[in-house]
């Protein structure tokens, strides 16, 4: 029973919330699990009421009778929107029947004349009533012809045959090409013999003839019996397609039941809303019009029968595109029944309007998928004959028919004397009274289209209007809603015309529309399939923030369709979270050194642009933000955390190990990036904030108010940029001349469209073991440099999309140079080794050091700076090939 199902539904929904309680907050998501709304509630459902009531009062709800889709497993109607998301391509039967007129001489045509019909769904000639022709139409006389294959023995039947000229001119094949004077063709694979006679389709007005299927011809129930069965005119009718003949099914398709509708013809429908056939169709009976495991089955049978019956004039597949359930894939059917509906077309001039004021992103969705959806849209079917749903709030009298439509639960209960704390279909339709003529009032059996509930999310999540009134009509339109690319014609649809109807303005300001997150292999995910990784490891193994800003960086949020790759969303967990995590360690490890604050006042220059970098960043995400473009919002932050660990940091260590200034920028730096990386990357923002705030900051950094911009110096930043360029132009070219960093240089030559300063051009120098840095025009570089002895010169580089550079190295070693870099190698070897001892940097070692004679004399010379970079004691060793350290503590 109903109840017993509904209170199934009432668990499941339960289980349901369970499992969503403890997976959204894991990924970072604000969401009240404690306190939801759910369309199941009383409250949520009252509110529904109202808004029906409200439809109803401003004539914006109706009931008709129109052929509409239905899922015959689902055994309810769908909506247009429902029915967009199932098509799919088919393969297909359709027939060519032949329809013997039973005095084709009224219109002076001769005995055994059969007008042709061509049809897409077989299935549908049991409920055939009428034909169809265009008025002005001509129609063409054509015969069959003797089949050779059967012999002269075959006992051979004149028939004739009308079919539209223009069908026929267009799909007929000459049997002898080139002959003028040829009467023979192939028309639909049959050989027939044309004629010169024709006659337009209003001549064949009211002609009777035989059905295919006899089942209803004498059946004395059905009304108009005396109108069935004949031609009618239609408008619909063209030439494009098929025969310019059309069979009329009123039960099965919208035009032929407006046509049905508009002559008083019957509507037979031969099968239930299960796709049954009928037991009156005794040649098919108890046959699925399109069963989901073979949707061709019955048509195969029809064929068959008309086949036998003579009645077969041709078949062909076809391939077209065909809806299908968006729940279960069955095949859908078009079917006349009744049908509550919302008047989308007498409100379409406004909710276009209104969609004039929402800011889309990507902003090419406007004016395409939605804007065209919203042109185009059709009154809205909100009934369903299902049990678990929210219940249309209609009783009606079983005498008078007469109607009440209630808005409250209060409304109802002043009537029929019943308060209800359900509105689900097995508590309401227990409710019933007496109406004025004596009859009995009865809730209409139908419920809501589940659209109806997400439609009235903006209101009825607060109960509105018995409660939150002012707080609901200032919330309305929202400032966002963000959802898939299919919600243009479901979700925002819904709310658009709900809101749009009965509030009069937009549900919503702005929208973030997402494309779908696929597989790898670039197929949905499927549970089936098992083509996706589990959810909940990918939290476990990257975390939530890595996955977060991996799927916000993407193209998915400008409603393009992305492929999830776990190996990607680990280099975010890398390159991001790791850095990140790395730069706040190294920062714990020297903070208690010396006594500072995070602020950013600082005069060095590395200082400076780390700073610059972060107003510049703040800038990027802040624009982003404000126009809803979140691969924009988040990129800038994985590219920040990059400068961040890969130069500021390395090229700040040792100042960060005891200087005040360093640490308090770098303490400024991370509690800024904690506030602006806080709506994209929650958890690591919230635990960078906890050891990186001020006393009186906010507890939690999500309490915290978005910091204000300020301008980046761009100067800093380009010099910064051209500074980084010199390097890798430098690094590139001693990379072609097969020289290890470690090894100093004397010399390098850059063009003059370098502009560094004296602080920058240090920069350079340390970072690339360069002794000297001169700067030229580009042609002395190349003259001046490539004539010297082993210099060599690189031109062109422009990796950072400057001005194109040149670079001239002098790769000459002298033997001071060569100790020097012997010098190094010896430091790191020691580092190596400390690391290799776990070792902390604090921690005193005495170092051994053996290796060429050239290497023990490099380590006496540079002794000092070794044991300042190493943290140790050294002392000279023996001599050997190789460089070897032995270090104790």
């Amino acid at each position: 029973g109903v109840k017993k199902f509904n209170d199934v539904c009432r668990e499941k929904i339960k289980e349901v919330s369970d499992e969503w309680g403890q997976l959204i907050p894991r990924f970072g998501r604000w969401s009240d699990m404690d306190n939801p709304y759910r369309t199941m509630d009383k409250t949520f459902m009252e509110s529904e009421w109202w808004m029906f009531k409200q439809l109803h009062d401003k004539d914006l709800v109706y009931e008709d009778y129109r052929s509409i889709h239905i899922c015959p497993r689902c055994e309810t109607t769908l909506s247009q929107s429902e029915v967009a998301e199932g098509y799919k391509d088919i393969k297909d039967l359709s027939v060519t029947v032949k329809f013997r007129l039973r005095e084709p001489e009224e219109a002076g045509l001769p005995k055994d004349t059969y007008l042709l019909a061509w049809t897409t769904t077989p299935w549908t000639l049991p409920g055939n009533v009428a034909l169809a022709v265009g008025r002005e139409i001509e129609y063409l006389h054509i015969m069959n012809m003797p089949d050779v294959k059967k012999g002269s023995d075959h006992e051979f039947k004149r028939e004739h045959y009308l079919v539209s000229k223009e069908a026929f001119n267009k799909d007929a094949q000459p049997l002898i090409d080139g002959d003028e004077n040829n009467d023979t063709f192939l028309f639909k694979g049959i050989l027939v013999r044309k004629t010169s006679e024709t006659i337009q389709g209003k001549e064949l007005l009211g002609l009777r003839y035989d059905p295919p299927f006899d089942s209803y011809v004498n059946d004395e129930k059905i009304q108009n019996r005396e109108q069935s069965w004949r031609v009618y005119l239609a408008d619909f009718i063209n030439t494009e397609t098929g025969t310019g003949i059309a069979h009329e099914a009123p039960a099965f398709g919208a035009e032929d039941l407006e046509l049905a509708q508009e002559v008083g013809l019957p509507v037979i429908q031969h099968l239930g809303m299960d796709g049954i056939i009928y037991d009156e169709v005794k040649e098919l009976a108890g046959l699925h019009v399109k069963p989901i495991e073979d949707h061709q089955s019955t048509d195969v049978e029809v064929i068959k029968y008309l086949a036998g019956k003579g009645l077969l004039f041709s078949k062909e597949k076809y391939e077209h595109s065909y809806p299908h359930c968006w729940r279960c894939d069955t095949p859908l059917l078009n079917y006349a029944t009744n049908s509550w509906f919302v008047a989308v077309e007498k409100m379409k001039e406004r909710l276009l309007k209104y969609a004039d004021e929402i800011t889309w992103s990507p902003g090419h969705i406007k004016k395409g998928r939605w804007g065209n959806w919203l042109e185009g849209a059709r009154d809205w079917s909100i009934s369903r004959q299902r049990f678990w749903a929210n219940t249309i709030p209609v009783w009606r009298c079983d005498e008078c028919k007469n109607t009440d439509v209630f808005g409250s639960i209060a409304e109802l209960k002043e009537k029929s004397g019943v308060e209800v704390d359900d509105l689900h279909k097995d508590v309401v339709d227990e409710v019933t009274y007496k109406c004025d003529c004596g009859g009995e009032m009865v809730r209409v059996p139908d419920v809501l289209d589940t659209w109806f509930n997400s439609g009235s999310v903006p209101f009825a999540s607060y109960h509105y209007p018995f409660e939150n009134k002012e707080k609901v009509d200032n919330r309305i339109p929202a400032d966002f809603i963000a959802e898939g690319t299919d919600q243009t014609r479901a979700w925002f649809y819904y709310q658009h015309i709900l809101v749009g109807g009965v509030f009069e303005k937009p549900a919503f300001k702005n929208v973030i529309v997402n494309g779908m997150v696929m597989a790898e292999d670039g197929k949905k995910m499927s549970k089936k399939l098992k083509n996706y990784p589990d959810p909940t490891l990918m939290l476990d193994t990257y975390g939530a923030d890595a996955i977060r800003l991996y799927i916000l960086s993407s193209q998915v949020v400008r409603a393009e369709d992305f492929n999830f790759i776990e190996k990607e969303a680990a280099q975010v967990a890398s390159k991001v979270m790791g850095r990140l995590a790395n730069v706040h360690s190294f920062y714990e490890l020297y903070k208690d050194s010396v006594e500072h604050e995070g602020n950013s006042d600082s005069k060095n220059v590395l200082d400076r642009w780390i700073i610059a970098r972060m107003h510049q960043m703040h800038a990027q995400v802040t624009t982003a933000m404000d126009s809803y473009e979140l691969d924009k919002a988040t990129r800038p932050l994985g590219e920040f955390v990059d400068d961040l660990s890969t130069w500021y940091i390395r090229r700040s260590r040792d100042r960060l190990k005891s200087d005040a200034e360093a640490l308090s920028t770098l303490r400024w730096v991370l509690r800024k990036y904690a506030k602006v990386s806080a709506p994209f990357t929650p958890f690591i923002a919230e635990w960078l904030w906890s050891n990186v705030k001020r006393k009186d900051d906010e507890e939690s950094v999500h309490l915290a108010k978005w910091c204000k911009g300020e301008d980046a110096d761009e100067d800093l930043l380009l010099m910064m940029r051209q500074t980084r360029l010199a390097v890798e132009g430098i690094l590139f070219a001693r990379n072609m001349k097969k020289i290890k960093v470690r090894q100093p240089l004397s010399e390098v030559a850059l063009n003059a469209d370098f502009q560094l300063n004296n602080e920058m051009i240090e920069i350079v120098k340390d970072e690339t073991n360069i002794k000297e840095i001169s700067f030229y025009d580009d042609r002395d570089i190349i003259t001046k440099m490539r004539s010297q002895k082993d210099w060599y010169v690189l031109h062109d580089i422009g990796t950072l999309q400057l001005a194109i550079k040149t670079v001239g190295l002098n790769p000459n070693i002298t033997p001071e140079l060569k100790k020097e870099g012997m010098a190094r190698d010896v430091i790191r070897a020691i580092q190596n080794e400390r690391k290799e001892k776990n070792l902390e940097i604090a921690d005193l070692a005495t170092v051994i050091v053996s290796g060429s004679n050239e290497t023990l004399a490099a380590t006496h010379e540079f002794k000092e700076e070794i044991q300042k970079q190493t943290n140790t004691t050294v002392e000279n060793g023996k001599e050997q090939d190789e460089i070897e350290v032995d270090l104790t503590t």
